[in-house]
């Protein structure tokens, strides 16, 4: 039997490998959408007021902008493996909330791979892990075709 797979971060996506979802907020006053839900946002319409549901975002998006990290990011980012193995970080834009989300893109993604507005997709995958869990984050992926 594996080991347990659990969230790094609590309440910031689903668990489900097949299909994971963001979870982000809604302000009941606005109808503005937060990623993480807490984050207060620029949205000058948006006051704090706790007053905002849980709400699945979109699964996919296209690429607004990219860049690469080729050099550890600081703390609390945790390196998994040394040497440390750059990596592409996608800014994503999500139609219908009208919002753009910075995440880390799929391992194996390179420069070369991406595209503005290409399509992409939330995935798990592993941060780190210790004698009993997987602890997952999520990150982007390219949308594959089925043929």
């Amino acid at each position: 039997m594996g080991k347990k797979r659990v969230p790094a971060v609590d309440g910031m996506f689903t668990m489900d490998t097949n299909k994971p979802t963001l979870l982000g907020g809604r302000s009941k006053a606005s109808g503005s959408y937060y990623f993480p839900k807490e984050l207060a946002g620029n949205d000058p319409r948006s006051v704090w007021d706790n007053e905002r549901d849980e709400v699945p975002l979109s699964r996919t998006g296209k690429v607004w902008s990219y860049t690469t990290a080729d050099y550890p990011p600081a703390l609390p980012y945790i390196i998994a493996s040394e040497p440390f193995t750059p990596f592409v970080i996608a800014a994503v834009e999500l139609t219908k909330e009208n919002m753009v989300i910075c995440g880390q893109m799929m391992p194996g993604i390179g420069i070369s791979d991406m595209q503005i507005g290409m399509d992409v997709q939330i995935a798990l995958d592993v941060l780190y892990e210790d004698d009993d869990c997987e602890y997952m984050v999520w990150k982007w992926e390219p949308v594959f075709e089925e043929s």
